[in-house]
């Protein structure tokens, strides 16, 4: 059986036999940049029904058509983790969603914060790179991207039951480490490039369901902390046990 070469996200649903057909974009990459022809196979996936392989019925630059042959992956659902952070410039912002998506991030929230860099983000671009990170790494799932959110009126509207992990640069080469758990539902606080500010990091400490960590015995940028502290949560509480 010939080897798939593309893996693609797409919207329909998939089931066997369902017929898929693609958009223009998808038709270009496949047909135009790809050189896929009639009877090539295609993984596909929606983030619900898993992951499927799927045959070129029709090969056209401007459109074409897929048919569902055979699940390849069931729906593999990462665990129940946000990643909240600060943008910061657009490249690193989008190397963060990307990692973000690879780890098994649930949902990627940004946030502003008194010393935030950037106040705005095309939520639109940056979901387009979790999908490209979820095709890339055999995800089944692709985690959302939120709007951008004041970390104040996050922590007002916080869901009842989710714990946080507060990566506080201020603990800098202390021993705070987050402690193993039975798991549940998490989110990961990184701040902006400039930190929190007093206020932020004193109403921080002071939540009931914040666990304070540091990351090390250096200060770390803010899209290597990110990736830091998805490293260290999943191995104490996530799917890398």
């Amino acid at each position: 059986m010939k080897q798939a070469k593309v893996r693609l996200y797409v919207e329909q649903a998939l089931g066997e036999g369902q017929t898929i057909p693609l958009t223009k974009e998808q038709a270009h990459y496949l047909f135009g940049v790809m050189r896929m022809a009639a009877g090539d196979p295609v993984l596909l996936f929606n983030g619900r029904d898993g992951e499927w392989r799927c045959c070129v019925t029709i090969a056209n630059k401007r459109n074409g058509e897929l048919l569902c042959e055979v699940q390849t992956k069931p729906l593999q659902m990462p665990p129940d983790l946000w990643l909240c952070f600060a943008p910061i410039k657009k490249a690193r912002t989008d190397f963060i969603v990307e990692k973000a998506a690879e780890m098994g991030a649930a949902r990627i929230v940004p946030i502003s914060t008194d010393f935030t860099n950037s106040e705005r983000i095309r939520q639109d671009r940056l979901q387009a790179h979790a999908v490209e990170a979820a095709e890339q790494c055999g995800g089944t799932y692709v985690p959302e991207v939120a709007e951008l959110i004041r970390l104040e009126r996050l922590l007002a509207d916080w869901p009842e039951g989710r714990q946080l992990m507060f990566c506080d640069e201020s603990e800098v080469g202390s021993a705070k480490r987050l402690a193993a758990t039975d798991g549940g539902s998490w989110a990961i606080l990184i701040g902006p490039e400039g930190g929190f500010s007093e206020s932020e990091r004193a109403r921080l400490r002071a939540l009931p369901f914040a666990h304070v960590v540091s990351l090390g015995p250096r200060i770390l940028r803010a899209d290597t902390a990110a990736v830091a502290a998805m490293t260290l949560w999943q191995q104490a509480v996530g799917d890398w046990q």
